[in-house]
Parts: C-alpha cells; structure tokens; sequence
C-alpha cells in the first residue's frame, strides 16, 4: 500500500499582526526579501496580488537549471489576512526543459496566518507537491528538502515584518 503524502510545513509565532505580515506576502516585489532559498532574484513587474487568478512573475536562479530562468506564479487561494497560495509554472525555456513553458507542474506554496494574541501571528508556510511526477517528488524527498529554506523563509519574515 501507497503511503500517504503530506505537504511539508513549518510554523513560525511573528510578532506582527496579520496584516502586516500578509502586505509582504501579496507584495512579489518583496517576495526576494524573505525567500530563505536564495533562488528568488526579483519580480518581473510591481503588480500587487489581490485576488485568486492573479499571476506574478519572477526571476529566478539555481545553478541545476544553469542560472537565471523565470516562473508564472498562479494565485489559487486568497483571503486577506489569512491565507495566500500560488503554482508555479516555467516561464521560459530554461525553466520548462521537458514541460510546456506556463503548464503547471505540481507544485503549490502556501502561507497561513492565524492571530496570536495581540499584535503575534501563527505563520505557516506549507509546500504540497503531491501532484508532481513521482520522480521530481523522490529527488527531493517528497518536499522535505525544503524545510531548511522554509525555516530561513520565515526567520527573514519576522525579521522584515516585527523589526
């Protein structure tokens, strides 16, 4: 029998309100600020998010896809203050090697915010591949190897948003 996959999660108490914490969220112009993986360069154009359906572009860099590439970051879950989440997609063709550049590849990273009392917010990033190929799930332990980034991600998160 099949184990069951779970999304990775990791969770962070910020002093900050929610609110203060989702701006930086629904800002990809500050999205290279808090990205503890070190891949995010900088948003392709200064468009908030504001609602599911939105995309918002982003460059990016990792040394296995041979540096600079882009991915279209689709919204599928918005509600203020609360909750965020995005697809990612390839952008271009250093991204999308044997993917179709903008089809979806499985991938969704998710933020939920729960107030903690006054002015403290619950944080929890959450990235779920459970839709990815087999392969690209294995060769990155089914998300796990994304945990240090995502504790990184929300240290820099606290210190942008509490600070």
């Amino acid at each position: 029998m099949a184990e069951k996959y779970e999304p990775v999660r990791v969770s962070r108490r910020i002093e900050a309100e929610p609110s203060v914490i989702f701006a930086a969220l629904a800002d990809p112009g500050r999205h290279e600020e808090f990205d503890g993986s070190g891949m995010v360069r900088s948003a392709v154009n200064d468009s908030l998010i504001t609602a599911v359906g939105d995309q918002f572009e982003m460059n990016m860099y990792f040394d296995r896809l041979g540096g600079d590439y882009k991915m279209i970051n689709r919204v599928v879950e918005f509600l203020p203050d609360r909750r965020i989440a995005w697809e990612p997609a390839p952008g271009d063709e250093r991204s999308a090697g044997e993917i179709e550049i903008g089809s979806r590849v499985g991938h969704r990273w998710s933020f939920e915010l729960e107030p903690d009392g006054e002015g403290a917010t619950v944080v929890t990033e959450i990235y779920d591949c459970s839709e990815a190929p087999a392969d690209l799930r294995a060769g990155m332990d089914d998300g796990r190897s994304w945990e240090p980034s995502m504790v990184r991600t929300l240290d820099r998160l606290d210190e942008i948003c509490a600070g």
